[in-house]
């Protein structure tokens, strides 16, 4: 896989002289169509070998793009910010926007690999880190992101040569670590890594180009003409463009003996206010409890709220806020995105909101919407809603697999319900501006939105983050059912943390 890098590629002073002052003005001109566009983000990946020209290759990319419209993320070892959230986080948090590049050193390969060839994890492990990154980078270009893999190489003979010639030079000494002398001699055990790595996770949609680092200036110009080239080419089929892809798998198996799950519900449920009071008081003094508990520190809640318009979200949402510590939690609305949200990939709102660990996130809506509103009112195409259900349990997944409690509740009232409760808000003046249009525009879709509710349900409960369907009807009923439901999750999840042990 390495052989054709392993060639000793040279390119004389004078065609580099001749060729660089003609390849940054056209690279300039395709940045600045790209800004121009703001169609798609451009994500480059420099990864490779210790002394293979990474960081000169990074640094040479600022001095020949305008600096302004490039975000450069050199990803050492994550802070204290970042181990408290799931891996991805930090990246998702770093990703640039449309029409501009973001390059990255480092990238969601280098962790996984460095803890397979250290022995910190097993095989298994490393070929779930890959599958995550496929599947993070297949979900960023199905989004219109146009993605660049370099991966930098030398032979060993050439890296010992090229970390001897940075270390013998005062000027360079600097870049030479123990921690580069430590991985030369690992080096054949990380270039088995480094191969099954590139054979794993080069695909149509982000390939790896594997560039000789050996001699700079044809490295340097390598990399040069393949981003100027990618960009043009995404340019120029962008320019092309009548209309989205759209999915090509089956359609979703439509009800055909008219039986819902939501319609299996029994919204009659009822609490009278005596022992609404009760139970009410019962459970948020139980939530106070648990998360006061040491153990909570451990931990990271989300709660999801869905359900139809004047469900009583809000109400719910105030009976759980009012258990917690105002320092401890944050309740995030959300509403159509902002031009800063359309600029970047569906979940980057989403993931930006994840919290530290000893902290609740409360959404009132979320990334579901993509399945239900932007579905039914056709915001996004069908190849958008259709692959979000796998987006969506692999996120969920991974918030999981990082301690994170995810509780999930559709709030479901009748239409009759909702009627009364429109009119409602629409005669009392402290609620009156809780009723939009909107909101009776959506009632007219009712049945659409039924079967958007019953095909997220059966495509996104999963074991690990299971739906809480909600009789919301009775009011008193619904917020002691979240209440008893979130208290329940909490408390499994602080039974299945393992015991500190006494220093």
């Amino acid at each position: 896989m390495f052989e054709s890098a392993e060639l000793g590629h040279k390119i004389s002073k004078a065609v580099y002289d001749k060729e660089v002052p003609v390849l940054r003005e056209a690279l300039l001109e395709a940045q600045l169509d790209l800004i121009k566009s703001s169609k798609f983000p451009v994500i480059v990946l420099v990864g490779g070998v210790d002394g293979a020209g990474r960081g000169e290759t990074v640094n040479l990319l600022n001095e020949w793009l305008d600096p302004r419209y490039v975000q450069t993320h050199g990803m050492g070892e994550p802070s204290d910010e970042e181990l408290d959230r799931p891996m991805m986080w930090r990246f998702w948090r770093a990703l640039p926007p449309k029409g501009k590049i973001g390059v990255f050193l480092g990238s969601w390969y280098t962790w996984p690999i460095l803890n397979r060839v250290f022995g910190r994890t097993k095989v298994a492990d490393l070929d779930q880190s890959l599958e995550r990154a496929k599947r993070l980078e297949k979900m960023l270009t199905d989004e219109g992101a146009l993605i660049i893999k370099f991966w930098l190489h030398l032979s060993k003979e050439k890296q010992e040569k090229r970390l001897k010639v940075l270390e013998k030079d005062p000027k360079t000494r600097w870049r030479v670590t123990d921690r580069d002398w430590e991985h030369y001699k690992m080096y054949d055990k990380f270039r088995t890594i480094h191969e099954a790595v590139i054979r794993h996770t080069s695909t149509a949609e982000a390939p790896w180009i594997i560039v000789e680092g050996t001699e700079p200036r044809y490295r340097s110009l390598t990399v040069g003409k393949v981003i100027l080239e990618a960009i043009r080419k995404r340019l120029d089929e962008e320019g092309k463009k009548k209309k989205p892809t759209e999915a090509s798998a089956p359609p979703l198996l439509p009800s055909i003996d008219d039986l819902h799950i939501l319609k299996t519900l029994d919204l009659t449920q009822k609490l009278e206010k005596k022992h609404y009071e009760t139970e009410l008081e019962k459970y948020q003094g139980k939530l106070a409890i648990l998360t006061r508990n040491p153990k909570f520190h451990d931990l990271t809640v989300i709660v999801a709220f869905e359900g139809n318009d004047a469900a009583g979200k809000g109400g719910s949402i105030r009976r759980i806020t009012s258990a917690l510590d105002a320092r401890q939690y944050e309740v995030i609305p959300i509403a159509a995105p902002t031009e800063e949200e359309r600029a970047q990939p569906y979940l980057w709102r989403f993931w930006r909101h994840i919290p530290r660990k000893g902290r609740v996130s409360i959404f009132d809506r979320t990334w579901y919407g993509r399945v239900l509103v932007e579905r039914i009112e056709g915001y996004c195409s069908e190849a958008d809603w259709m692959r979000a259900y796998s987006e969506i349990n692999d996120f969920e997944a991974q918030l999981v697999r990082h301690n994170i409690v995810v509780v999930k509740f559709w709030l479901t009232i009748s239409k009759e319900e909702q009627l009364r409760r429109f009119e409602d808000r629409q005669k009392t003046g402290f609620k009156r501006f809780k009723i939009t249009e909107e909101d009776w525009r959506n009632r007219e879709k009712w049945e659409a939105y039924e079967q958007a509710i019953c095909d997220m349900v059966d495509r996104t409960s999963t074991e690990i983050s299971p739906w809480t369907l909600v009789e919301a009807n009775d009011k008193y009923f619904a917020r002691v059912k979240i209440l008893k439901t979130l208290t329940d999750r909490i408390e499994s999840a602080m039974k299945a943390l393992p015991d500190k042990k006494a220093s």
